[in-house]
């Protein structure tokens, strides 16, 4: 019964390996780049090269085992849920509102210490933001906020909230 079981186990393990995900690799410019609309530095770009651009952009550099079923699933999901997120290849299409917002997130996220996320650090140890590239992201985020700030009005910084519905009475 278990080399049954077992049997069918490796059966399904080979059948899964000829499913795979669309993978997340777009060639050529991107027209609606965060630096379209504000200046990355070689550095701030190296950076988010090494600790955000595999999940947060459209172009994810693939590990080896993410050749095997049922990982290249489990990477497909979390790159697709990084991006809707914050995709720093669409940042020039968000509404100026949610951009502020995004840009404000990079600063809570890293001094929180919740991005770079652990189970991607765990394998990509140098994704492990230092003090001084934790600051130099940080500067740049805020440096970018300063900029939106002078140059829109209070009021188109600031996400609008749909209205709550009626509560039945």
């Amino acid at each position: 019964m278990v080399k049954k079981i077992l049997v069918a186990l490796l059966i399904i393990l080979i059948i899964i390996q000829f499913i795979k995900p669309e993978k997340n690799i777009h060639a050529g410019p991107e027209p609606s780049d965060i630096s379209t609309l504000y200046p990355v530095p070689s550095n701030v770009d190296s950076i988010l090269s090494i600790a955000c651009k595999d999940c947060h952009s459209n172009n994810t550099r693939y590990p080896w085992y993410n050749n095997f079923q049922p990982v290249a699933w489990f990477l497909a999901n979390h790159v697709k849920d990084g991006k809707r997120s914050f995709n720093l290849n669409e940042f020039a299409t968000y509404p100026v509102a949610r951009q502020y917002d995004k840009i404000g997130e990079i600063k809570k996220q890293i001094d929180q210490g919740e991005m770079p996320i652990s189970s991607y650090t765990l394998i990509h140890k140098d994704a492990i933001l230092s003090d001084a590239e934790k600051k130099t992201v940080i500067n740049w985020s805020e440096n970018i906020r300063q900029q939106m700030e002078a140059k829109y009005p209070k009021d188109s910084l600031i996400k609008k909230r749909s209205p709550a519905p009626p509560v039945a009475g």
